[in-house]
């Protein structure tokens, strides 16, 4: 019996190869779509999966009140540890310090690697359960060593071993090379920690390292914690969330309170809004996951509407079938076999779509996805997937085409009910409605994306580049380097500054001013810079001037930029002086010298942060910011500076970032979400498209007779073929009615995440409708113009 369902179906497959070539490529270009979100969706959820403890990891986050508004992150002081280990240690497993990720210079003989590592506490490679392959686990216990990853100890040592090498950071200290770790897989956090060095040797590294064990205040560091087997997250954060707050009176003002962040939400779940959790990454995981399912939703829809198109050319069949005893359960189950076949044959094409345009899904996505070949569970959940995709396109038709009447069919009197292309209607109206609603989505994220780049940055962030000098080997050589640098030609102006200009490394707090609001609670974000910085920079003085080697008190001036001016409540702000109590004693007041137009730093959909500009006068210079000359090529810039980089420093690699570039990176991830919205929606219009055609096919062919008679009649082709198009113009109409509002109330929410954020304008709704007609159209007319000019007496023959 099984055997005969299946040959029926073969044989109805390759009679009807237009239609079955319709229905299995839509299947299967929405089963492939589906499957590669399904893998894309995985990659997300697994995010931080390689590490074995991940359940007990947490990092300690910090939320402090300033001005009524609460911040919330995972930057705290370095005393703070010494209270959890006294009052709280009881509750850890492990507490390990870390750095920030930065990178340093690594040589070995030639060889000389700029690249990103931390530091961390001798419990960070147990805790993390890094995969040891050469060396100890234990790599950190003494102070000049440094444990490194496969990949980069194949690029210092080539095929040697690693373990007992001596390595240079930094051109400064010799570290021994006591462990090679495997490398840490792309969805991890810790993915680009390509070593790790002692916590005891990199407080050594700087002085101020030093005095920060008793600041409370200075929030630059990172903790992160394994909580024992017998407690819970919940129940540690209740103990230690006003540790901060007891035991330091400098920043109780604050209202401080510690909690764990557990590992698992570090990825999805980071955004806080005034101190609650308020999501994050998995926002988008939700989107793709409907997206996904509405698109393999839209190729059920083709299975149906063009099944019960053609019920007609069955309904001989079913009428023998159940004259000669045929049961409604087993036609039902013929024609569910029918569907499973096709959804089948689907789903081994999509599994060649996948295999095809799996690499550049990654490269789309950013992402390292493989391809599950010998996981057991993901062909467990393949065939579940067939199974109710079969039920979902099978079921409708199978119960629709076993309902016939074998009398009325086998007297030639059945007939579709003047009804019975509704449920077909609804369903194209569904097609398009989520094929435009998606359309717009689209271009919403991509004109906010658009809106954001617009944004004026406040500086010329072409043709400057920045030059990483974080090394003792850079110190009191900026000067130097700048006449020089000039001299080569190849730059305009150099400046030197201790953050980079596309972030913010510092916020600032405890400064008095005249005029400062009693009880106001002030956070500002603190760069010292050198003399030529707004020069440097293209930036636009407002008020005052710039720093100038002419005046010799501007080694204890600042610049602020427009928005701390407002923030801080200052009228005529130039010459007034602002003083940091903590060291008001030793150093003297700042003064006000310039207020220069707002620039961004941090993220390009924020409101720009209050800015201070100090002269830097303490050798922190982190960063050689170099204006390229305008009047040679980009290529011949950079030989020129690199040369005279090489002169002064032949052991350090010249390593620089065009500050344009590093800007636009701050576009990445919307920019990676709105291309993979284009790629799926095309992939969404696409599938309708096929639907739609193959209905058009089918009544064109339905009413062969009738065009061949109104031909006759001296109807002309334009007549006809608006007969044949103008039901599907209405059902898009109808579908673009309904798709605007919630597309429009959907995207208006998605935007309000902006602070910086566009509107859902009328263009995107006419961009939408006008391509939507069009694509109905041209889909529609093809067919629409073949039966118009097809030979009347073709079809009129037999009358």
């Amino acid at each position: 019996m099984f055997k005969n369902y299946f040959k029926i179906a073969f044989r109805n497959l390759i009679k009807n190869k237009v239609y079955s070539f319709i229905n299995i490529s839509g299947l299967a270009v929405g089963m492939a779509a589906t499957i590669m979100i399904g893998l894309w969706i995985v990659d997300e959820l697994n995010y931080n999966s390689h590490f074995k403890n991940k359940k007990t990891i947490a990092q300690i986050y910090q939320s402090q009140t300033i001005n009524n508004t609460i911040g919330t992150g995972p930057a705290i002081p370095r005393p703070l540890e010494f209270a959890l280990r006294e009052g709280h240690n009881d509750n850890f497993k492990h507490l390990v310090m870390a750095s920030w990720e930065q990178p340093r210079y690594l040589k070995y003989g030639e060889t000389n690697i700029y690249t990103n590592g931390n530091a961390m506490q001798d419990d960070g490679p147990e805790m993390l359960d890094l995969d040891i392959i050469e060396g100890v686990r234990n790599g950190l216990k003494e102070q000049n060593s440094i444990m490194m990853s496969a990949s980069l100890a194949k690029s210092l040592f080539a095929n040697e071993t690693a373990i007992g090498k001596i390595v240079k950071v930094n051109n400064e200290d010799d570290l021994m090379v006591t462990a090679v770790y495997k490398d840490i897989p792309q969805n991890n956090t810790f993915s680009d920690m390509e070593y790790l060095i002692p916590w005891k040797y990199y407080v050594t590294t700087q002085p101020w390292l030093e005095l920060s064990k008793e600041a409370w205040g200075n929030n630059s560091f990172q903790l992160f914690v394994q909580i024992n087997e017998n407690t819970t997250m919940d129940a540690v954060t209740s103990k230690i969330i006003n540790v901060k707050k007891n035991t330091s009176t400098d920043t109780a003002q604050f209202n401080p309170q510690i909690f764990l962040f557990p590992m698992k939400d570090w990825y999805l779940r980071n955004d806080f809004e005034n101190g609650v959790q308020s999501g994050g990454r998995i926002e988008n995981v939700w989107l793709f996951g409907i997206i996904g399912l509405f698109i393999l939703l839209l190729a059920c829809i083709n299975f149906v509407n063009l099944s019960t198109a053609r019920s007609e050319k069955r309904a001989t069949e079913v009428g023998i079938r159940k004259a000669i005893g045929s049961q409604r359960g087993q036609l039902i189950f013929q024609f569910l076999s029918e569907s499973f076949l096709i959804v089948v044959l689907s789903f081994v094409f999509s599994l060649g779509i996948v295999i095809l345009f799996l690499n550049g899904f990654n490269n789309l996505a950013s992402k390292a996805i493989v391809f599950p070949w010998a996981n057991i569970q993901f062909w467990l959940i393949a065939l579940v997937f067939v199974f109710v995709t079969a039920f979902l396109a099978g079921s409708y038709p199978a119960l629709y085409l076993s309902s016939f009447n074998p009398v009325a069919v086998l007297k030639g009197t059945f007939k579709s009910g003047r009804f019975a292309s509704l449920p077909r209607k609804f369903l194209v109206v569904t097609q398009f409605t989520v094929s435009i609603a998606l359309i717009i989505g689209t271009l919403v994220v991509m004109n906010q994306i658009q809106f954001s780049k617009d944004r004026p940055v406040g500086y010329d962030t072409k043709g400057l580049i920045q030059i990483p000098v974080m090394s003792s080997e850079f110190i009191g050589k900026k000067d130097i380097m700048r006449e020089q640098f000039l001299a080569s030609g190849g730059a305009l102006e150099m400046a030197g500054t201790s953050a980079p200009m596309t972030n913010v490394w510092s916020n600032r707090s405890g400064y008095t001013w005249e005029g400062k609001p009693v009880g106001f609670q002030e956070d500002l974000a603190y760069t010292s810079v050198s003399y030529e910085f707004t020069e440097t920079l293209g930036l636009k003085i407002v008020e005052g001037r710039g720093f100038s080697r002419e005046f010799a008190t501007d080694s204890n001036a600042v610049i602020l930029n427009q928005t701390a001016v407002k923030y801080m409540n200052l009228t005529d702000p130039i010459g007034k002086y602002i003083r940091d109590s903590d060291t008001e004693d030793v150093d003297p007041p700042l003064k006000i010298i310039g207020v220069v137009e707002d620039m961004i730093i941090q993220s390009p959909y924020s409101p720009v942060k209050q800015a201070m500009y100090v002269f830097e006068k303490y050798g922190n210079t982190a960063f050689y910011n170099v204006r390229l000359n305008p009047e040679k090529s980009t290529s011949e810039n950079l030989v020129l500076v690199e040369s005279v980089f090489k002169k002064n420093f032949p052991n350090t690699p010249f390593d620089y970032q065009f500050v344009d570039e590093e800007y636009g990176a701050k576009f990445s991830s919307e920019e990676r979400i709105a291309s993979l919205a284009r790629v799926f929606t095309a992939l969404a219009i696409f599938i309708s498209c096929l639907g739609l055609f193959g209905l058009a096919s089918f009544v064109a062919e339905q009413r062969t007779k009738e065009i061949g008679v109104r031909k006759v009649l001296g109807a002309s082709i334009s007549q006809l073929w608006l007969l044949l198009s103008k039901d599907f113009i209405t059902l898009v109409i109808i579908a673009l009615l309904i798709a605007s509002p919630l597309a429009y109330y959907v995207m208006g929410a998605w935007l309000q995440k902006f602070s910086y954020r566009t509107t859902v304008s009328w263009d995107v709704f006419a961009i939408a409708c006008f391509g939507a007609l069009i694509i109905t159209l041209i889909t529609v007319s093809f067919q629409a113009i073949k039966a118009a000019t097809s030979n009347p007496v073709d079809s009129l023959r037999s009358e």
